[in-house]
């Protein structure tokens, strides 16, 4: 009988320490997490930022023809995954997507003889999206393509 008293007055006061403590240690926690995304996205090397943002560049204009995968549908599309024709022709690569695409180009020693018209994209959004494609799936470029770089590109 003494142990539900002291049980029904002391109960309250212990949860409410439990909660406090709780709820103190699950904002401290959150309050951690934000320092550690913004610090993290701080730490981030120019060509990673660019390619976070050709990511959404090629999600909105390249991905319905080179699919998510970038490997392009073989027939009409080439792929970008592993593209040769990138790496050895980056001007016309740049031009491409810069100004659009006519006539045969040869990736993988396929053949490829399709229309990709100029997509009105911005000299970062050129720079951004090579960035992204350049350096996605197999393909790893160390030298990072600028808006200089993209300007230097004339139709």
């Amino acid at each position: 009988m003494i142990l539900n008293k002291i049980y029904f007055w002391f109960s309250p006061i212990l949860l409410g320490f439990l909660f406090i403590g709780f709820s103190e240690s699950v904002s401290n926690r959150s309050i951690q997490s934000d320092y550690l995304v913004l610090e993290q996205s701080q730490n981030k090397t120019d060509l990673q930022k660019s390619i976070a943002r050709g990511k959404e560049v090629y999600a909105d204009f390249c991905m319905q023809c080179h699919l998510a995968t970038g490997k392009g549908d073989l027939v009409n599309f080439p792929p970008l995954d592993g593209s040769d024709w990138l790496v050895k022709k980056r001007k016309q690569s740049i031009h491409a997507v810069k100004y659009g695409q006519t006539g045969e180009v040869i990736v993988k020693g396929k053949k490829f003889n399709n229309i990709m018209p100029p997509l009105g994209l911005s000299n970062q959004e050129v720079a951004d999206v090579m960035n992204f494609v350049m350096n996605s799936w197999s393909n790893k470029q160390k030298k990072m393509v600028t808006i200089d770089e993209v300007k230097a590109v004339i139709n």
